[in-house]
């Protein structure tokens, strides 16, 4: 006799990013008509192939949206005085909206410091210290790329979160700290009960297996198995490493058979944390187009659904 095997339901988050990036385009092309071109500039340090690639797609998406596309690149050996300096100078600069500091940098500088240095409102990936206090209080800012990506996603595939246990596998800056910060807000797309754990407890997996969402974000490939879920669970795969060019997932892909819906290896999480990008960076260039003559455009929020 055989015997089937159930396969998760995919949540890519392509389609997301769609929705999101549609949403900015419009945007755009109303700020510019208004006379304010949106600007998001690019600093990287360094000759990481990885980020390279990431700055290359990310200028690519900027042209097509219509943002102009200012570049910085600063040799490894730059100091850290090197890197503050340009930071500030962008910071100043009346014509840029946002700035990205491509992550990580050389080991030698200290990010943190530099990310300081940063005018919070030019702030694009939501991480300056002013920005994630603005999150822990609830006040209006720009939000960190991935949590507000992940949250859309949810939203966008019409999986519910209001009222639903979360755990939150990972307590890093850039995801798990501030996605339970996200999720617990009161909204409709949010409002969970979230719970965080990491690889510092030895039973992480007492808390995985009851949770009906799961989100991955220790940065530990193949972390997740099916004997860590909850039948049924819904499972999102933020963490990543990379080996060469090859992604490495912190799920591994047989919770597919165990997982009611699942975020893909490839195509998940990822285009949404670009397209929040650029959502933060429109917002910027709109709270400086506001700032002088109020022009009204729509508010781009977590997509409803499909």
């Amino acid at each position: 006799m055989s015997t089937s095997m159930s396969v998760a339901r995919s949540l890519p988050g392509g389609p997301v990013a769609e929705q999101i990036l549609a949403e900015v385009a419009q945007e755009v092309t109303q700020l510019r008509a208004a006379g304010v071109t949106p600007a998001l500039a690019t600093v990287l340090v360094g000759d990481d192939d990885a980020s390279v690639g990431y700055i290359r797609i990310k200028q690519r998406q900027a042209v097509q949206l219509g943002f102009a596309s200012p570049h910085v690149r600063l040799p490894a050996s730059a100091s850290q005085a090197d890197l503050q300096a340009v930071v500030t100078q962008l910071s100043a600069d009346t014509s840029v909206h946002g700035v990205l500091v491509q992550h990580p940098v050389p080991p030698h500088l200290d990010f943190d410091r530099a990310m300081q240095a940063l005018d919070p409102e030019k702030d694009v990936d939501g991480m300056h210290p002013v920005n994630l206090g603005r999150l822990t209080l609830g006040l209006p800012g720009p939000t960190p790329c991935t949590p507000a990506g992940i949250e859309a996603l949810l939203a966008y595939h019409e999986v519910p979160v209001a009222g639903r246990e979360v755990v939150v596998l990972g307590r890093g800056a850039t995801l798990g700290r501030p996605l339970a910060m996200v999720l617990a807000q009161k909204r409709p797309t949010a409002n969970a009960a979230v719970t965080v754990v990491h690889t510092g407890v030895p039973d992480w997996p007492r808390y995985t297996r009851r949770a009906e969402i799961v989100v991955a974000a220790a940065g530990v490939p193949g972390l997740v198995r099916p004997e860590h879920l909850r039948p049924g669970a819904v499972v999102v795969n933020g963490g990543v490493r990379y080996a060469g060019r090859r992604l490495l997932p912190d799920v591994d892909e047989s919770c597919a058979t165990v997982a009611g819906a699942m975020t893909p290896r490839v195509g998940g999480v990822g285009p949404t944390t670009v397209a929040m990008l650029f959502r933060n960076a429109v917002r910027a260039a709109r709270r400086t187009r506001s700032s002088r003559t109020p022009v009204r455009l729509p508010d781009s929020g977590a997509p409803a659904g499909r």
